[in-house]
Protein backbone atom coordinates (compact mmCIF):
# COMPACT_ATOMS: atom_id res chain seq x y z
CA UNK A 1 0.00 0.00 0.00
CA UNK A 2 1.35 3.50 -1.16
CA UNK A 3 1.32 6.61 1.20
CA UNK A 4 -2.32 8.29 -0.25
CA UNK A 5 -2.12 11.03 2.36
CA UNK A 6 1.69 11.72 0.96
CA UNK A 7 0.44 11.13 -2.54
CA UNK A 8 -2.53 14.04 -2.29
CA UNK A 9 0.07 16.30 0.19
CA UNK A 10 2.72 16.79 -3.13
CA UNK A 11 0.05 16.56 -5.72
CA UNK A 12 -1.16 19.81 -3.83
CA UNK A 13 -4.49 18.52 -3.73
CA UNK A 14 -4.59 18.14 0.57
CA UNK A 15 -6.56 20.51 2.28
CA UNK A 16 -7.29 18.97 5.59
CA UNK A 17 -8.32 15.50 7.86
CA UNK A 18 -9.39 14.78 11.02
CA UNK A 19 -6.29 13.57 13.02
CA UNK A 20 -6.07 9.88 13.42
CA UNK A 21 -6.77 9.50 9.46
CA UNK A 22 -2.92 9.09 8.47
CA UNK A 23 -2.55 6.39 10.83
CA UNK A 24 -6.21 4.42 9.87
CA UNK A 25 -4.88 4.43 6.39
CA UNK A 26 -1.11 3.02 6.77
CA UNK A 27 -2.63 0.36 9.17
CA UNK A 28 -5.24 -1.13 7.08
CA UNK A 29 -7.16 -1.07 3.80
CA UNK A 30 -9.93 1.41 4.27
CA UNK A 31 -13.79 1.84 2.64
CA UNK A 32 -14.00 5.54 1.83
CA UNK A 33 -16.65 7.15 -0.12
CA UNK A 34 -17.43 10.58 -1.81
CA UNK A 35 -20.68 11.56 -3.31
CA UNK A 36 -21.30 13.54 -6.79
CA UNK A 37 -24.33 15.44 -8.11
CA UNK A 38 -26.96 14.15 -10.32
CA UNK A 39 -28.06 17.17 -11.57
CA UNK A 40 -26.61 15.98 -15.18
CA UNK A 41 -26.42 12.50 -16.78
CA UNK A 42 -22.55 13.52 -17.62
CA UNK A 43 -19.94 14.52 -15.37
CA UNK A 44 -17.69 17.29 -15.92
CA UNK A 45 -14.16 18.09 -15.67
CA UNK A 46 -15.60 20.33 -12.18
CA UNK A 47 -15.97 16.85 -10.80
CA UNK A 48 -12.14 15.61 -12.13
CA UNK A 49 -10.39 16.60 -9.13
CA UNK A 50 -12.74 14.02 -6.85
CA UNK A 51 -12.57 11.74 -10.04
CA UNK A 52 -8.46 11.16 -9.39
CA UNK A 53 -8.79 11.36 -5.20
CA UNK A 54 -10.99 8.06 -5.62
CA UNK A 55 -8.70 6.63 -8.24
CA UNK A 56 -5.38 7.49 -6.06
CA UNK A 57 -7.19 6.17 -3.16
CA UNK A 58 -8.03 2.60 -5.07
CA UNK A 59 -4.12 2.61 -6.43
CA UNK A 60 -3.07 2.85 -3.16
CA UNK A 61 -4.94 -0.08 -1.85
CA UNK A 62 -8.20 1.03 -0.33
CA UNK A 63 -11.62 0.77 -1.66
CA UNK A 64 -13.81 3.47 -3.07
CA UNK A 65 -17.37 4.03 -2.91
CA UNK A 66 -19.11 6.39 -5.44
CA UNK A 67 -21.78 7.75 -3.66
CA UNK A 68 -24.43 9.38 -6.36
CA UNK A 69 -27.15 11.41 -4.39
CA UNK A 70 -30.24 9.53 -6.24
CA UNK A 71 -32.06 10.89 -2.55
CA UNK A 72 -29.99 14.39 -1.68
CA UNK A 73 -30.14 15.45 -5.52
CA UNK A 74 -34.25 15.77 -4.33
CA UNK A 75 -33.03 18.54 -2.23
CA UNK A 76 -29.72 20.28 -3.35
CA UNK A 77 -26.89 21.33 -1.16
CA UNK A 78 -26.29 25.14 0.09
CA UNK A 79 -22.39 24.30 0.34
CA UNK A 80 -20.85 27.58 -2.04
CA UNK A 81 -24.39 28.31 -3.44
CA UNK A 82 -26.10 31.58 -2.94
CA UNK A 83 -29.42 30.13 -4.59
CA UNK A 84 -31.25 27.18 -3.62
CA UNK A 85 -31.13 24.71 -6.82
CA UNK A 86 -33.77 22.69 -8.85
CA UNK A 87 -35.26 19.89 -7.36
CA UNK A 88 -34.95 16.51 -9.71
CA UNK A 89 -37.45 13.80 -9.86
CA UNK A 90 -37.14 10.37 -9.29
CA UNK A 91 -36.53 9.45 -13.52
CA UNK A 92 -34.66 11.55 -14.11
CA UNK A 93 -32.37 10.72 -11.50
CA UNK A 94 -32.47 7.01 -12.38
CA UNK A 95 -31.51 8.74 -16.22
CA UNK A 96 -28.35 10.34 -14.68
CA UNK A 97 -27.27 7.63 -12.47
CA UNK A 98 -26.70 5.58 -15.16
CA UNK A 99 -25.02 7.77 -17.36
CA UNK A 100 -22.71 8.80 -14.29
CA UNK A 101 -21.61 5.02 -13.59
CA UNK A 102 -20.52 4.51 -17.04
CA UNK A 103 -18.48 6.95 -17.09
CA UNK A 104 -16.72 5.99 -14.02
CA UNK A 105 -16.38 2.59 -15.18
CA UNK A 106 -13.14 4.22 -17.39
CA UNK A 107 -11.62 5.98 -14.10
CA UNK A 108 -12.01 3.03 -11.21
CA UNK A 109 -11.76 -0.76 -11.33
CA UNK A 110 -14.97 -2.46 -10.44
CA UNK A 111 -13.95 -5.78 -10.80
CA UNK A 112 -15.94 -7.86 -7.87
CA UNK A 113 -13.13 -10.32 -7.55
CA UNK A 114 -10.45 -7.18 -6.14
CA UNK A 115 -10.87 -6.78 -2.43
CA UNK A 116 -10.98 -3.16 -2.82
CA UNK A 117 -12.80 -3.01 -5.72
CA UNK A 118 -15.18 0.37 -6.85
CA UNK A 119 -18.95 0.59 -5.71
CA UNK A 120 -21.48 3.14 -7.04
CA UNK A 121 -23.86 3.18 -4.31
CA UNK A 122 -26.96 5.41 -4.07
CA UNK A 123 -28.59 6.96 -1.38
CA UNK A 124 -32.09 6.70 -2.69
CA UNK A 125 -32.04 3.14 -2.12
CA UNK A 126 -32.09 3.66 1.91
CA UNK A 127 -33.89 6.64 2.19
CA UNK A 128 -36.89 6.12 0.49
CA UNK A 129 -38.58 3.51 2.88
CA UNK A 130 -37.72 5.75 5.61
CA UNK A 131 -40.30 7.93 7.23
CA UNK A 132 -40.01 11.58 8.28
CA UNK A 133 -40.89 10.55 11.71
CA UNK A 134 -38.58 8.05 11.75
CA UNK A 135 -35.63 10.50 10.46
CA UNK A 136 -35.93 13.20 13.37
CA UNK A 137 -36.51 10.52 15.58
CA UNK A 138 -33.67 8.48 14.97
CA UNK A 139 -30.84 11.23 13.32
CA UNK A 140 -32.28 14.46 14.30
CA UNK A 141 -32.28 14.12 17.90
CA UNK A 142 -28.44 13.52 18.01
CA UNK A 143 -27.62 16.42 15.97
CA UNK A 144 -28.39 20.40 18.13
CA UNK A 145 -29.77 23.29 16.50
CA UNK A 146 -26.65 25.11 17.21
CA UNK A 147 -24.30 22.37 16.28
CA UNK A 148 -25.84 23.22 12.79
CA UNK A 149 -25.95 26.74 12.56
CA UNK A 150 -22.65 26.64 13.27
CA UNK A 151 -21.97 25.69 10.31
CA UNK A 152 -19.72 28.27 7.80
CA UNK A 153 -22.04 26.98 4.48
CA UNK A 154 -25.12 27.56 6.94
CA UNK A 155 -23.57 31.33 8.51
CA UNK A 156 -23.08 32.45 5.05
CA UNK A 157 -26.33 32.15 3.74
CA UNK A 158 -28.02 33.49 7.51
CA UNK A 159 -25.66 36.28 7.25
CA UNK A 160 -26.03 37.28 3.59
CA UNK A 161 -30.40 37.07 4.33
CA UNK A 162 -29.81 39.19 7.50
CA UNK A 163 -27.86 42.01 5.68
CA UNK A 164 -30.34 42.06 2.56
CA UNK A 165 -27.89 40.64 -0.07
CA UNK A 166 -29.42 37.48 -0.32
CA UNK A 167 -33.16 37.42 -0.75
CA UNK A 168 -34.22 33.81 -0.84
CA UNK A 169 -32.16 32.82 2.23
CA UNK A 170 -32.27 29.33 3.00
CA UNK A 171 -35.19 27.01 3.22
CA UNK A 172 -35.35 24.35 5.71
CA UNK A 173 -35.02 21.58 2.94
CA UNK A 174 -31.50 22.70 2.14
CA UNK A 175 -30.97 23.51 6.18
CA UNK A 176 -31.57 20.00 6.43
CA UNK A 177 -29.12 18.79 4.31
CA UNK A 178 -26.07 18.38 6.37
CA UNK A 179 -28.38 15.59 8.26
CA UNK A 180 -28.76 13.88 5.08
CA UNK A 181 -25.38 13.47 4.53
CA UNK A 182 -24.19 12.60 8.03
CA UNK A 183 -27.08 10.08 8.10
CA UNK A 184 -25.94 8.50 4.68
CA UNK A 185 -22.20 8.41 5.99
CA UNK A 186 -23.74 6.79 8.89
CA UNK A 187 -25.61 4.08 6.95
CA UNK A 188 -22.36 3.27 5.28
CA UNK A 189 -20.13 3.09 7.96
CA UNK A 190 -22.88 0.38 9.99
CA UNK A 191 -23.55 -1.38 6.27
CA UNK A 192 -20.24 -0.75 4.01
CA UNK A 193 -17.71 -1.08 6.97
CA UNK A 194 -17.24 2.87 5.62
CA UNK A 195 -14.80 4.88 7.95
CA UNK A 196 -13.81 7.57 5.89
CA UNK A 197 -15.59 10.48 3.70
CA UNK A 198 -13.88 12.14 1.36
CA UNK A 199 -14.81 15.74 -0.69
CA UNK A 200 -13.67 19.17 -1.76
CA UNK A 201 -12.99 21.76 1.29
CA UNK A 202 -16.76 23.53 0.88
CA UNK A 203 -17.89 19.84 1.99
CA UNK A 204 -15.75 19.80 5.29
CA UNK A 205 -18.99 20.89 7.44
CA UNK A 206 -21.08 18.68 5.71
CA UNK A 207 -18.48 15.79 6.72
CA UNK A 208 -17.75 16.33 9.83
CA UNK A 209 -21.46 16.42 10.70
CA UNK A 210 -21.73 12.85 9.68
CA UNK A 211 -18.17 11.39 11.91
CA UNK A 212 -20.37 13.44 15.02
CA UNK A 213 -23.22 11.60 13.99
CA UNK A 214 -21.86 8.33 13.84
CA UNK A 215 -19.42 9.25 17.59
CA UNK A 216 -23.14 10.32 19.55
CA UNK A 217 -25.14 7.50 17.88
CA UNK A 218 -23.02 4.72 17.71
CA UNK A 219 -19.92 5.74 19.62
CA UNK A 220 -17.83 5.11 16.48
CA UNK A 221 -15.05 6.66 15.37
CA UNK A 222 -15.11 7.75 11.67
CA UNK A 223 -12.97 9.80 9.45
CA UNK A 224 -12.88 12.79 7.29
CA UNK A 225 -10.35 14.08 4.27
CA UNK A 226 -10.72 17.45 2.23
CA UNK A 227 -9.03 18.49 -0.70
CA UNK A 228 -8.00 21.68 -1.99
CA UNK A 229 -10.77 23.59 -4.36
CA UNK A 230 -9.89 23.79 -8.11
CA UNK A 231 -8.91 27.52 -8.58
CA UNK A 232 -7.80 29.38 -12.06
CA UNK A 233 -5.10 32.30 -11.83
CA UNK A 234 -8.08 34.81 -13.33
CA UNK A 235 -9.97 34.24 -10.53
CA UNK A 236 -12.58 32.69 -12.76
CA UNK A 237 -14.29 29.40 -12.56
CA UNK A 238 -12.31 26.37 -12.93
CA UNK A 239 -14.27 23.81 -15.63
CA UNK A 240 -15.97 26.56 -17.42
CA UNK A 241 -15.41 27.21 -21.25
CA UNK A 242 -16.88 30.06 -23.29
CA UNK A 243 -19.78 27.60 -23.99
CA UNK A 244 -20.06 26.77 -20.52
CA UNK A 245 -18.97 23.27 -18.45
CA UNK A 246 -16.62 21.45 -20.00
CA UNK A 247 -18.36 17.53 -19.59
CA UNK A 248 -16.44 14.27 -19.46
CA UNK A 249 -19.72 12.83 -22.04
CA UNK A 250 -18.27 13.42 -25.82
CA UNK A 251 -21.65 14.69 -27.00
CA UNK A 252 -21.52 17.36 -24.68
CA UNK A 253 -18.11 17.96 -25.18
CA UNK A 254 -16.44 16.96 -28.33
CA UNK A 255 -12.58 15.36 -27.45
CA UNK A 256 -11.52 17.98 -29.77
CA UNK A 257 -13.01 20.85 -27.16
CA UNK A 258 -12.36 18.79 -24.34
CA UNK A 259 -8.42 18.88 -25.68
CA UNK A 260 -8.55 22.59 -26.49
CA UNK A 261 -9.53 23.19 -22.89
CA UNK A 262 -6.80 22.25 -21.31
CA UNK A 263 -4.03 23.53 -24.15
CA UNK A 264 -5.30 26.66 -23.16
CA UNK A 265 -4.53 27.09 -19.83
CA UNK A 266 -1.90 29.03 -18.14
CA UNK A 267 1.77 28.43 -17.34
CA UNK A 268 0.80 29.37 -13.50
CA UNK A 269 -2.75 26.85 -13.61
CA UNK A 270 -0.71 24.32 -16.07
CA UNK A 271 2.20 24.09 -13.19
CA UNK A 272 -0.68 22.94 -10.73
CA UNK A 273 -3.04 20.56 -12.77
CA UNK A 274 -0.42 19.00 -14.12
CA UNK A 275 -0.01 17.28 -10.65
CA UNK A 276 -4.29 17.34 -9.79
CA UNK A 277 -5.23 15.33 -12.88
CA UNK A 278 -2.35 13.63 -14.41
CA UNK A 279 -1.15 10.46 -13.17
CA UNK A 280 2.55 11.39 -13.67
CA UNK A 281 5.26 10.69 -10.71
CA UNK A 282 6.96 13.65 -8.72
CA UNK A 283 10.14 13.45 -10.64
CA UNK A 284 7.96 12.94 -14.29
CA UNK A 285 6.25 16.40 -12.82
CA UNK A 286 9.30 18.07 -11.85
CA UNK A 287 11.19 17.24 -14.74
CA UNK A 288 8.65 18.47 -17.23
CA UNK A 289 8.04 21.73 -15.25
CA UNK A 290 12.08 22.18 -15.47
CA UNK A 291 11.84 21.83 -19.07
CA UNK A 292 8.76 23.92 -19.95
CA UNK A 293 10.54 26.93 -17.55
CA UNK A 294 13.38 26.95 -20.44
CA UNK A 295 11.04 27.35 -23.15
CA UNK A 296 7.45 28.49 -22.12
CA UNK A 297 6.79 29.35 -25.60
CA UNK A 298 6.46 25.50 -26.74
CA UNK A 299 3.65 24.69 -24.28
CA UNK A 300 5.18 21.77 -22.74
CA UNK A 301 3.20 21.49 -19.85
CA UNK A 302 -0.25 21.82 -21.55
CA UNK A 303 0.44 19.76 -24.29
CA UNK A 304 1.21 16.91 -21.75
CA UNK A 305 -1.56 18.08 -19.83
CA UNK A 306 -4.15 18.12 -22.83
CA UNK A 307 -2.70 14.30 -23.63
CA UNK A 308 -2.67 12.65 -20.71
CA UNK A 309 -6.44 13.78 -19.47
CA UNK A 310 -7.48 13.53 -22.95
CA UNK A 311 -6.45 9.67 -22.90
CA UNK A 312 -7.58 8.92 -19.85
CA UNK A 313 -11.18 10.25 -20.34
CA UNK A 314 -11.83 9.59 -23.89
CA UNK A 315 -8.83 7.60 -25.47
CA UNK A 316 -5.57 7.38 -27.46
CA UNK A 317 -7.33 7.50 -30.73
CA UNK A 318 -9.84 10.44 -29.79
CA UNK A 319 -6.68 12.14 -28.29
CA UNK A 320 -4.73 11.55 -31.94
CA UNK A 321 -8.36 13.13 -33.73
CA UNK A 322 -8.50 15.82 -31.53
CA UNK A 323 -4.34 16.40 -32.77
CA UNK A 324 -5.51 15.93 -36.80
CA UNK A 325 -8.07 18.52 -36.05
CA UNK A 326 -5.84 21.49 -34.49
CA UNK A 327 -3.40 20.51 -37.25
CA UNK A 328 -6.55 21.47 -39.63
CA UNK A 329 -6.40 25.34 -38.77
CA UNK A 330 -2.45 25.67 -39.41
CA UNK A 331 -2.92 23.62 -42.83
CA UNK A 332 -1.12 20.55 -42.05
CA UNK A 333 -4.12 18.22 -42.08
CA UNK A 334 -5.27 15.83 -44.74
CA UNK A 335 -8.49 15.58 -46.75
CA UNK A 336 -8.98 11.99 -45.29
CA UNK A 337 -8.01 12.94 -41.94
CA UNK A 338 -11.15 15.38 -42.35
CA UNK A 339 -13.08 12.48 -43.85
CA UNK A 340 -12.55 10.13 -40.85
CA UNK A 341 -13.75 12.94 -37.98
CA UNK A 342 -17.62 13.05 -36.60
CA UNK A 343 -19.73 15.96 -37.85
CA UNK A 344 -19.65 17.11 -34.26
CA UNK A 345 -15.77 17.36 -34.25
CA UNK A 346 -15.49 19.44 -37.32
CA UNK A 347 -18.42 21.75 -36.69
CA UNK A 348 -16.02 21.93 -33.18
CA UNK A 349 -13.07 23.05 -34.63
CA UNK A 350 -14.50 25.27 -37.34
CA UNK A 351 -16.74 27.33 -34.46
CA UNK A 352 -14.54 30.07 -34.47
CA UNK A 353 -14.62 30.83 -38.36
CA UNK A 354 -17.37 32.11 -40.90
CA UNK A 355 -19.87 29.11 -41.46
CA UNK A 356 -22.22 29.57 -45.13
CA UNK A 357 -25.17 27.66 -44.83
CA UNK A 358 -25.94 26.92 -48.55
CA UNK A 359 -28.38 24.89 -50.26
CA UNK A 360 -27.84 22.29 -52.30
CA UNK A 361 -27.87 22.50 -56.49
CA UNK A 362 -29.08 20.29 -59.09
CA UNK A 363 -25.61 21.06 -61.10
CA UNK A 364 -22.15 21.37 -60.13
CA UNK A 365 -21.36 25.14 -59.19
CA UNK A 366 -18.63 26.94 -60.81
CA UNK A 367 -15.74 27.75 -58.15
CA UNK A 368 -16.30 31.52 -58.87
CA UNK A 369 -19.97 32.08 -58.42
CA UNK A 370 -19.76 29.84 -55.31
CA UNK A 371 -17.11 31.67 -53.39
CA UNK A 372 -18.37 35.11 -54.61
CA UNK A 373 -22.40 35.03 -54.90
CA UNK A 374 -23.46 31.78 -53.03
CA UNK A 375 -21.06 32.00 -50.50
CA UNK A 376 -19.65 35.62 -50.32
CA UNK A 377 -16.05 34.35 -48.98
CA UNK A 378 -13.87 36.46 -51.49
CA UNK A 379 -15.40 40.17 -52.68
CA UNK A 380 -15.11 39.65 -56.33
CA UNK A 381 -14.34 37.29 -58.77
CA UNK A 382 -11.08 38.89 -59.22
CA UNK A 383 -9.91 38.77 -55.65
CA UNK A 384 -10.58 35.22 -56.45
CA UNK A 385 -8.29 34.43 -59.46
CA UNK A 386 -5.22 36.13 -57.82
CA UNK A 387 -5.94 34.02 -55.10
CA UNK A 388 -5.78 30.83 -57.45
CA UNK A 389 -3.13 32.31 -59.67
CA UNK A 390 -0.72 32.83 -56.53
CA UNK A 391 -1.52 29.14 -55.38
CA UNK A 392 -2.94 30.68 -51.92
CA UNK A 393 -6.58 28.75 -52.28
CA UNK A 394 -7.07 25.58 -50.51
CA UNK A 395 -10.23 22.99 -50.95
CA UNK A 396 -10.38 20.34 -48.32
CA UNK A 397 -7.11 20.85 -47.26
CA UNK A 398 -6.11 20.45 -50.88
CA UNK A 399 -4.45 23.37 -53.71
CA UNK A 400 -6.87 24.40 -56.00
CA UNK A 401 -5.64 25.46 -59.72
CA UNK A 402 -8.36 25.91 -61.71
CA UNK A 403 -10.02 29.48 -61.96
CA UNK A 404 -12.49 28.07 -64.41
CA UNK A 405 -13.48 25.16 -61.80
CA UNK A 406 -16.04 23.31 -61.09
CA UNK A 407 -17.53 21.89 -57.45
CA UNK A 408 -19.89 19.05 -57.15
CA UNK A 409 -21.35 17.53 -53.97
CA UNK A 410 -18.41 14.30 -54.20
CA UNK A 411 -15.92 17.74 -53.36
CA UNK A 412 -18.10 18.10 -50.21
CA UNK A 413 -16.95 16.26 -47.09
CA UNK A 414 -19.80 13.57 -46.23
CA UNK A 415 -21.78 15.81 -49.11
CA UNK A 416 -22.25 18.56 -46.35
CA UNK A 417 -19.06 20.50 -45.70
CA UNK A 418 -16.81 22.28 -47.75
CA UNK A 419 -13.31 23.86 -46.16
CA UNK A 420 -12.26 26.82 -48.20
CA UNK A 421 -9.29 28.47 -46.64
CA UNK A 422 -7.09 31.71 -47.97
CA UNK A 423 -3.39 31.42 -47.43
CA UNK A 424 -2.65 29.70 -44.30
CA UNK A 425 -4.74 31.63 -41.55
CA UNK A 426 -7.86 32.65 -43.34
CA UNK A 427 -11.03 29.30 -43.45
CA UNK A 428 -14.39 29.77 -43.84
CA UNK A 429 -17.24 26.11 -43.79
CA UNK A 430 -19.20 25.74 -46.14
CA UNK A 431 -21.96 23.66 -45.02
CA UNK A 432 -25.13 22.31 -47.38
CA UNK A 433 -27.99 22.30 -45.29
CA UNK A 434 -30.46 19.40 -46.03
Amino acid sequence: MTDFVEELNWRGMLHNYIPGTEELLKKEMTTAYIGFDPTSDSLHVGSLAQIMTLRHFQKAGHKPLVLVGGATGMIGDPSGKSEERNLLNEETLAFNLAGIRKQLEKFLDFDPSLPNCAEVVNNYDWTKDYTFLDFIRDIGKHITVNYMMAKDSVKKRINAEDDGTNATGMSFTEFSYQLVQGFDFLWLYENKHCKLQMGGSDQWGNITTGTELIKRKLSGKAYALTTQLITKEDGGKFGKSEKGNVWIDASKTTPYEFYQFWLKVSDTDAKKYIRIFTELSKDEVEKLIAEHELAPDTRLLQKTIAKEVTVLVHSLEEYNTAIEASAILFGKSTRQAIENMSDSTIESVFSGVPVFNIQPAAEPWNILDLLTSVAPVFASKGELRRMITENGLSINQEKWTKADGVVSDSDFIRNKYLIVSKGKKQHFLLKISN
